[in-house]
C-alpha cells in the first residue's frame, strides 16, 4: 500500500514533491545504537529528470570532480534515454548542493562508429584530476556487445575529448584511475568477472594509461551471508588522506526479492595501494529513503563520486538513487577512519 500510494504520487506530480509527501516507515529506519557516519542532505533528490534541459528516462551515478579557479563542482551525470542507451552529461554548480547548470545537449555521447565497443552506451564516469598531465582522467563502462568494459577518455575542458576506447575488455567496470603514479605507472582499480562468478576488486598498473597489466585482487568479495558476498565493486575514486587512500566500494547481497546494493569502506597503504591496511566489517550506508527504495532499479545507492570540500574534512558524496535521480550524502573523512581503525575484519567467510 505504502509503494502503490508512492508510485501514484510520482506519476501525478514531480519526483521530488512526491517523496516529501511520505515519510520512511519506522521499521525501516536505523537502530538508535548505530552511529550516523554518512548523512543525506535534506534536499535530496539534488538532480532528477525534471532538471533535464532534454528529454531524458532517468539521470544516476555521477562521477563528481572539483574544477576551475571557484572550485565549482562539475558532475558527469549518466543519463539513460527511453531506448535503454546511456549517454555521460555535465552539471556544474557553485556549491555542489543547487543552482546546477547543465549542458544543454549531452556531453559525451557512445560512438559506435569509431568505438564499436560503445554500441549499447555509455555508463558510471569515474572523474579524476591528473595534475601531472593537467587533464582530468574520465573512466567509463563502454557497453559491447560482448558486455561491458572499462574505458578511458580525456579532457581539459568537459568540452573536447581525447578517447582512448576500451582498455580493459568485458567483462569489467566499475573502475577509477588514481590520481598520481607508483614507480612511474598509473594505477587503476576495476570489477572484472572471473570464471567462478565471482565479483572481486582488482587493481592494475600501466606506463601509459593504454596497457594494463600486473593484475591482482585487492578487495575480494566476501562469502556465505555476508553483506558483500559474491560481489563488490568500487564506487567513487580513490581518496588521499594522510592515513592513506580511503576506498568508498559497493557491496551486494543477492536476495530473494533481488539484489540489495550498500556501502563499506576499506584503507590502501599510500605508497602501495596494493596493500589493504583496514577492511571494514560492516556496512555503513544503504538504501532507506523512497528514493533509493522506489526507482527503476531499487534499493540501490551507488555513488561514483566524491569530493574533498575546502576544509580539507567534509566529503560530499554524490550518488545514484534506485538508478533514477541523484542525491548527496556528506561525510567528514577523520570519522570515517576513525570508524575502520575499529572495525578492521580481515576475514572472507
Amino acid at each position: 500500500m505504502f509503494y502503490s500510494r508512492c508510485i501514484v504520487a510520482i506519476q501525478q506530480k514531480s519526483f521530488q514533491e512526491a517523496i516529501m509527501k511520505f515519510e520512511t516507515p519506522s521499521h525501516l529506519r536505523r537502530h538508535s545504537d548505530y552511529g550516523v557516519l554518512i548523512q543525506r542532505h535534506s534536499e535530496n533528490p539534488i538532480l532528477t529528470t525534471t532538471d533535464w534541459p532534454y528529454p531524458v528516462n532517468s539521470v544516476f551515478n555521477p562521477g563528481a570532480v572539483r574544477m576551475g579557479p571557484g572550485n565549482e563542482i562539475l558532475l558527469m551525470a549518466r543519463v539513460e534515454d527511453r531506448r535503454g542507451i546511456s549517454h555521460l552529461c555535465a552539471a556544474r554548480s557553485k556549491d555542489g548542493v543547487g543552482d546546477w547548470i547543465i549542458d544543454p545537449q549531452p556531453t559525451l555521447v557512445p560512438d559506435p562508429i569509431n568505438h564499436p565497443d560503445e554500441i549499447w552506451g555509455i555508463e558510471d564516469a569515474r572523474v579524476v584530476h591528473l595534475p601531472t598531465l593537467g587533464r582530468y582522467g574520465i573512466t567509463y563502462t563502454a557497453f559491447s556487445q560482448g558486455g561491458p568494459g572499462v574505458a578511458l577518455a580525456m579532457t581539459k575542458d568537459f568540452e573536447s575529448f581525447e578517447r582512448f576506447g576500451m582498455i580493459l575488455p568485458p567483462e569489467d567496470k566499475d573502475a577509477a584511475l588514481f590520481p598520481r603514479q607508483f614507480d612511474d605507472h598509473w594505477a587503476m582499480i576495476h570489477r572484472p568477472v572471473g570464471s567462478s562468478g565471482n565479483h572481486h576488486i582488482w587493481i592494475s598498473f600501466s606506463p601509459d594509461l593504454k596497457h594494463w597489466g600486473r593484475f591482482q585482487v585487492l578487495i575480494p568479495a566476501r562469502e556465505g551471508a555476508w553483506w558483500d558476498a559474491r560481489k563488490v565493486g568500487l564506487s567513487p575514486p580513490p581518496i588521499e588522506t594522510e592515513e592513506g587512500w580511503l576506498i568508498i566500494y559497493h557491496g551486494v547481497r543477492t536476495t530473494a526479492s533481488g539484489s540489495l546494493y550498500r556501502l563499506g569502506l576499506a584503507l590502501l597503504d599510500l605508497d602501495d595501494p596494493t596493500r589493504v591496511i583496514y577492511r571494514g566489517d560492516e556496512w555503513i550506508f544503504g538504501p532507506i529513503e523512497i528514493y533509493e527504495r522506489l526507482g527503476d532499479v531499487g534499493e540501490v545507492v551507488f555513488p561514483c563520486g566524491a569530493v574533498v570540500m575546502d576544509d580539507g574534512e567534509t566529503l560530499n558524496i554524490y550518488y545514484g538513487g534506485a538508478d533514477t535521480c541523484i542525491c548527496l550524502a556528506t561525510a567528514r573523512i577523520s570519522e570515517l577512519l576513525e570508524w575502520l581503525k575499529h572495525h578492521h575484519y580481515e576475514g572472507l567467510v
